[in-house]
């Protein structure tokens, strides 16, 4: 079965795991994955022992699918937090000419409107507020009132073309200010379900491990399949860096 088809299959069940259990990743999803396959194949031939010791064995036959909804969960939190960075990027690079549009407009529009006392109203109403989304409703909004009054903005040689480009422009900014807002909401609802995946499968290994652990205590050649070789190693690494008093 696909990683696709168990995270499908058993996210009901993972989306129900209450808030207050779940758990955040202490190590890489990948290399985590990865153990959980291993020890799967590690403890078919213990099966008697670990049962006799009271291991529910329907908890290692859903080790694979638990492990693939996890790794499905984590691909699909990668692929929306690396989307809203893209977006985010986006904007960086493009926001600062877009703002100087919007001054440009709001600079030729009073000059053009000085005359007028219900269009320099409107436009003090425009420029009110210096948010993203501000800008982004602004040039909307010089778009079409440029247009609705061309007959003075001609008289000053402006370029018709520039309305359009704010038009334009606005669409676009919208677009990518609705993807990194959006997004960022998604990729914390994402993230909780990788969360709530990687919470659901270690409960099972935990079990297994324990077990594994408690009925090989005396057997080192069975009982370092169930030790983590992330944290075995983590853990010698650190040993080694303290320093002897």
């Amino acid at each position: 079965m696909s990683s696709t088809s168990d995270y499908n299959d058993l996210l009901p069940v993972i989306q129900a795991i209450p808030t207050s259990d779940v758990l955040s990743p202490t190590i890489p999803i990948d290399v985590y994955v990865q153990e959980v396959e291993n020890l799967w194949h590690w403890c078919q031939d213990d099966q008697a022992a670990l049962v006799n010791a009271s291991l529910d064995w329907s908890l290692v036959t859903s080790l694979p699918a638990r492990a693939g909804a996890c790794r499905e969960a984590q691909s699909i939190w990668v692929k929306e937090r690396n989307m809203r960075q893209e977006a985010e990027q986006l904007w960086k690079n493009e926001a600062p000419a877009a703002f100087n549009l919007r001054d440009e407009l709001l600079h030729t529009f009073r000059f053009a409107f000085r005359k007028d006392a219900g269009l320099l109203t409107r436009l003090d109403e425009i420029e009110q507020g210096n948010t993203n989304s501000d800008m982004v409703q602004d040039l909307n909004d010089l778009s079409v009132l440029g247009k609705a009054h061309f007959d003075l903005l001609a008289l000053i040689n402006f370029n018709p073309a520039t309305l359009d480009q704010a038009a334009v422009t606005a669409d676009r900014m919208a677009d990518i200010l609705g993807a990194t807002n959006g997004e960022r909401k998604e990729v914390s609802e994402s993230m909780i379900i990788r969360d709530k995946a990687y919470t659901f499968l270690k409960l099972a290994v935990d079990e297994v491990r324990e077990c594994g652990k408690f009925v090989f205590w005396r057997n080192p050649d069975r009982y370092k399949g169930y030790v983590s070789d992330f944290w075995q190693k983590r853990n010698s690494a650190k040993e080694k860096e303290t320093p002897v008093a």
